[in-house]
């Protein structure tokens, strides 16, 4: 080990306590490490439709977030060499690439969707998935960037903070129960604009699972087509470990300073949560 990389750590250990303590995820261990380098908790949702609106969001909010939230099948000018131009512009911002693509299908078809056109298994750090169709979708997702020789996590949807969405308890703490012994989960989705329900969803989980939480915005109340958003200090302090905002920064007047504001609001908690 390095004396950065030590630096790191240690860092990391300080910062995160029992999270770092117990955690066992290469990839959790590099998101604590990120978030301890920049004293953010952010993950931006990168809601732009041409590459050109990415490229100038990440320059303008990279040293302030440890994440970026991508949809890459929504970029209307999207092509292979602008997109590796974009995640190369991400490892030089040191941010981890989240690809929010909800994988649903059964093990063999998501291993192959990782490929394909987009080739998410080529350049993702973390996706998302539904356990829907049962634990083999994640064997799935983890046997394509072991094809690359590349290590992943996945979040699993335990909950969500829409309106009237159907994972009932029943659901999420079924999500729990499998997901949090299986080494390729990285953690799980909370319901950001409801602070009790990820304290009970962290009371589930035990210590050693990362917790990502859309659904917030200093702003709090509801949004548009269904959405809600909670406080970014109540999610953290309810167990979040990661707070994703998407309008909140790049539809405001000056998106720098609004993700400089999260960052510092979800690291102060976090720091409030483990002393």
């Amino acid at each position: 080990m390095t004396h950065s990389e030590y630096l790191a750590d240690y860092m990391a250990e300080q910062f995160w306590g029992e999270r770092w303590l117990y955690s066992s995820s290469e990839i959790s261990r590099k998101y604590m490490e990120v978030s301890s380098a920049k004293k953010s908790l952010v993950c931006l949702a990168a809601d732009r439709n041409t590459m050109s609106g990415l490229f100038e969001l990440v320059e303008e909010v990279g040293d302030y977030i440890a994440a970026l939230k991508t949809h890459v099948d929504l970029v209307d000018d999207w092509n292979p060499e602008y997109w590796a131009d974009f995640c190369r512009l991400a490892r030089q911002k040191n941010v981890l690439i989240f690809e929010d693509r909800k994988f649903a299908d059964i093990g063999k078809i998501t291993k192959n969707q990782m490929g394909g056109i987009y080739n998410i298994k080529g350049w993702s750090d973390l996706v998302t998935a539904h356990l829907i169709s049962g634990p083999d979708i994640v064997d799935g997702i983890q046997a394509a960037w072991n094809d690359e020789g590349r290590i992943g996590g996945v979040l699993l949807l335990a909950q969500m903070s829409s309106r009237g969405n159907l994972l009932d308890p029943k659901y999420t703490n079924k999500v729990v129960d499998l997901g949090k012994v299986h080494d390729g989960v990285f953690g799980f989705i909370g319901n950001g604009s409801r602070p009790e329900e990820i304290k009970s969803l962290r009371e589930k989980i035990g210590p050693d699972k990362m917790i990502w939480t859309p659904g917030v915005n200093i702003s709090t109340g509801d949004g548009e087509m269904g959405q809600r958003y909670g406080d970014p200090r109540e999610a953290v302090m309810a167990g979040s470990d990661c707070i994703i905002v998407g309008s909140g920064i790049h539809k405001s007047d000056n998106p720098k300073e609004a993700a400089k504001a999260y960052a510092e609001k979800s690291w102060n908690a976090l720091l409030e949560r483990v002393v």
